[in-house]
């Protein structure tokens, strides 16, 4: 007897967007979380997607830069409804957050040097450290099968914490590499370890490849993407903050690679010491608020925007922020409407193009020693503050002062990193004890 459930009937547009509008406001707990979500709403319970059409979309999402989950929602989306499916889908999941660390920005300028305010950042801060300790975890385990993708992490880790050389550079050499190794049959996805298999499902009439609807669909995202951008620099001029966020985010929509842990050691120094947007540990207080909010992590950039155009651009601080977290929101997603927009017609030639999952492999192992270096990173501001580095050679090396170490932010970091790892706890009730119990020691 086939036990398989029927097939549900192909939703309304105003279902799908009720149910998007609930996996958005229930999106917390990271990409492996809001996955899991989505497959249980939308596989389990709705059964509008099937097992293999969810993991063929979810697939090619892992390929591309940004945000996966976000990506995949879109995806989702757009298969049940086409493009406007896919712009309700990934707008729902993306903006609830976005709001609310608006809001959250807002409170930080304005009351963020209030004693209790102070306490309550202290204690995110020293659990973001741990956060970020179980991501590297989590993504090691998945990513470092062997001891060519051991020592490419190493190789990426040295490259950026004390090379100093450039984010995108790193992400670009390991690609190389990876497709390079996979043509001598020695890389992380050789032609001998892939799986022939392929999964072959019915896509919808809008979803099969096309010329035109390719062009028209590249031009429309293309100007979407750009047409801001050149608006922006022709009316403000390429050293106005808003300018330089929106050239700066684009960049980044397009190497954020391995998620967002893998990318903000980067716009930290990039924001700190380049542009001065924030001040040297404000990214921590930024991944802090962004962990306690619904949505990627990567709307950490927001708050990166907000900060920007409260403190330099020409507007009253509140509404200089919130045009700089427009301007970064708008150039930080609606690249990832492109990707999915125009590439996934082609889903299926994208995955039987072996050298790029080799190529792609590489990436995910580098992204290790990059999420390692954000570790960190993180690790001495929030255990020493303000540091030095000095040169050995060729490489810059940390020099932190040890009489500074901070003993409170230690203990409050490693009783995160046991509960997070040891335990398993819940995210969202580790940051939340963390931020209390910092309260409590700057209020003593």
């Amino acid at each position: 007897m086939d036990t398989t459930p029927p097939k549900a009937a192909h939703p309304s547009f105003g279902e799908t967007t009720r149910t998007f509008a609930e996996i958005g406001l229930l999106s917390f707990g990271g990409p492996a979380g809001q996955i899991a979500l989505m497959h249980r709403i939308l596989v389990d319970e709705k059964r509008w997607l099937d097992e293999p059409r969810f993991l063929h979309a979810l697939n090619y999402c892992m390929l591309l830069p940004g945000p996966e989950a976000m990506q995949l929602a879109t995806y989702a989306g757009w298969l049940l409804h086409g493009i406007r499916g896919g712009l309700v889908a990934g707008l729902l999941f993306v903006l609830p957050g976005a709001l609310v660390l608006t809001a959250l920005s807002a409170i930080y300028l304005t009351v963020g040097h209030i004693t209790l305010v102070q306490g309550l950042l202290f204690g995110l801060k020293a659990a973001v450290l741990a956060i970020v300790l179980e991501a590297l975890i989590k993504v090691s385990k998945r990513a470092l099968k062997n001891g060519f993708m051991v020592a490419l992490a190493i190789a990426a880790f040295v490259a950026i914490a004390f090379l100093k050389l450039p984010f995108p550079l790193i992400i670009l050499a390991a690609a190389v590499i990876g497709a390079l190794m996979h043509l001598a049959d020695l890389g992380p996805v050789s032609a001998k370890s892939v799986d022939q298999d392929e999964v072959a499902y019915e896509m919808p009439e809008w979803t099969k490849p096309s010329a035109r609807r390719f062009f028209t669909t590249l031009a429309v995202w293309l100007a979407t993407w750009f047409l801001p951008l050149v608006l922006l620099w022709q009316a403000l001029g390429p050293t106005n903050v808003f300018t330089t966020e929106a050239v700066f985010f684009s960049k980044m929509a397009t190497v954020t690679f391995g998620g967002a842990y893998a990318v903000l050691a980067y716009v930290a120094q990039q924001a700190v010491e380049v542009h001065g947007w924030l001040k040297p540990d404000e990214m921590l207080t930024g991944l802090g608020l962004a962990e306690t909010t619904p949505g990627p992590l990567i709307l950490v950039l927001v708050f990166v925007g907000f900060l920007g155009g409260a403190r330099l651009s020409a507007l009253a601080p509140l509404a200089g922020g919130a045009a700089g977290a427009a301007v970064t929101l708008w150039f930080t997603f609606v690249p990832c409407f492109l990707w999915i927009f125009v590439g996934a017609p082609y889903v299926e030639t994208v995955r039987n193009v072996r050298w790029l999952s080799s190529a792609l492999a590489a990436v995910t192992a580098a992204v290790v020693g990059i999420i390692a270096n954000l570790a960190v990173w993180f690790g001495l501001h929030v255990l020493f503050g303000n540091f030095r580095e000095v040169a050995w050679g060729p490489l810059m090396l940390p020099a932190p002062d040890l009489g500074q170490f901070d003993w409170v932010a230690a203990g409050i970091a490693v009783g995160a990193g046991l509960a997070l790892i040891r335990y398993k706890a819940n995210m969202i009730v580790v940051l939340a004890v963390s931020a209390l119990a910092g309260m409590a020691w700057q209020m003593a």
